[in-house]
């Protein structure tokens, strides 16, 4: 395990840096933060996968083609991170690519972050994103355990087997429909039988969905709501438009996968709920994993039609809305300014600089 002095004492020598990220997800939406700050911008791109950093040439200030994206990990890597005073930021393909074991126990690289609550992220994981709501009391879908209890509409959320970045989820609505599903999903190469084995199964909750975005860190003065987005996806978005006896005649596979982002808000008497589950979530997730959050998070949720809310999923890193940045109306009732995650990062890690606090929210 990586020792909080170990990182405190790198971050020593800091007395310039550059944000890096890794050339996936949301690195535009990071970068793009930290220039609106005045800040030197470093990505590592995969080989093949460099064309966006390069077309938007105010972005990134240096460019390092790798092999791999888990040859970031490599001593070589790290040593040259460390010596051009680089602070990471993460997001989901970091946590994805160098994996959990790599990020806490072996990259000796400073994280703008907490690098031990990434893995909570992962339903799999003991003190999970379940647990973290369930101690910060907030209300989230029931869980099925056992798939044979399966009585209402559920989804079973179960990691696709080739892609990292993908979830394969599907919707049932009894235990004979979950064997059906599960079973053809398998026989075509969609899943592992492992994997469903370690797959939740939650109430499918209805209601209006949307991601509530927030920040905090040890050097903030509150938890900020930064703003709400929904997601696009494909291609259940273009079936579900689709007359109901045309669904019923088109033997398609529906998949979630993530492919794009749509700007929302939410009516004002409900901000305060809204605000509430930003404030308790912070505070539930300190007591378990201290010094708790550390940056941004996304709590994606239902509003039902009682008007109550209910978390589904969590994100305790980037969540990856870059349309947040131009859209929303919150951090312009805050800060007199609309702007996204990636500057509410960058504006974060240059006051904890210039008040000596960088070792509060480096990790």
């Amino acid at each position: 395990m990586i020792k909080p002095a170990d990182i405190k004492k790198i971050i020593e020598d800091y007395s310039d840096f550059r944000i890096g990220v890794l050339g996936s997800h949301s690195a535009l939406e990071i970068m793009d933060g930290a220039k609106d700050e005045g800040m030197q911008t470093v990505v590592i791109c995969k080989k093949g996968r460099d064309v966006p950093y390069r077309r938007f040439q105010r972005i990134a200030d240096e460019i390092v083609v790798v092999n791999e994206f888990k040859d970031m990990a490599s001593a070589k890597m790290q040593k040259w991170l460390v010596d051009t005073k680089t602070i990471i930021v993460p997001h989901r393909a970091l946590t994805a690519y160098l994996g959990y074991d790599a990020i806490e126990n072996k990259f000796k690289v400073p994280i703008f972050g907490n690098r031990m609550l990434f893995q909570a992220e992962e339903r799999s994981f003991p003190k999970n994103q379940y647990y973290l709501l369930e101690k910060s009391k907030i209300r989230l879908p029931r869980l099925f355990k056992d798939p044979k209890k399966i009585d209402r509409p559920a989804i079973v959320k179960v990691q696709e087997k080739t892609r990292k970045l993908e979830r394969a989820f599907f919707t049932v609505s009894s235990y004979d429909d979950y064997k059906k599903k599960s079973e053809d999903r398998i026989k075509k190469g969609i899943i592992r039988r492992e994997d469903l084995q370690k797959a939740s199964i939650e109430e499918l909750v209805l209601g209006t969905y949307m991601n509530f975005n927030y920040f905090y860190t040890p050097v903030s003065d509150q938890v900020d709501f930064i703003g709400i987005e929904r997601r696009l996806q494909t291609n259940i978005h273009d079936f579900n438009a689709l007359p109901a006896r045309q669904q019923m005649d088109i033997d398609v596979d529906v998949q979630n996968i993530e492919v794009g982002h749509t700007p929302a808000s939410i009516r004002e008497s409900l901000l305060e709920k809204v605000i509430e589950m930003g404030d308790k979530f912070v505070a539930g997730v300190k007591k378990v994993y201290p010094p708790g959050i550390i940056g941004p998070f996304s709590l994606q949720s239902v509003i039902t039609k009682d008007l109550e809310l209910v978390v589904y999923d969590v994100s305790l890193r980037v969540p990856g809305n870059p349309i947040v940045a131009t859209t929303s109306p919150y951090t312009k009732y805050q800060y007199g300014e609309t702007f996204g995650i990636g500057r509410r990062i960058a504006m974060e890690i240059k006051k904890a600089h210039e008040s000596g606090r960088l070792s509060e929210i480096l990790t």
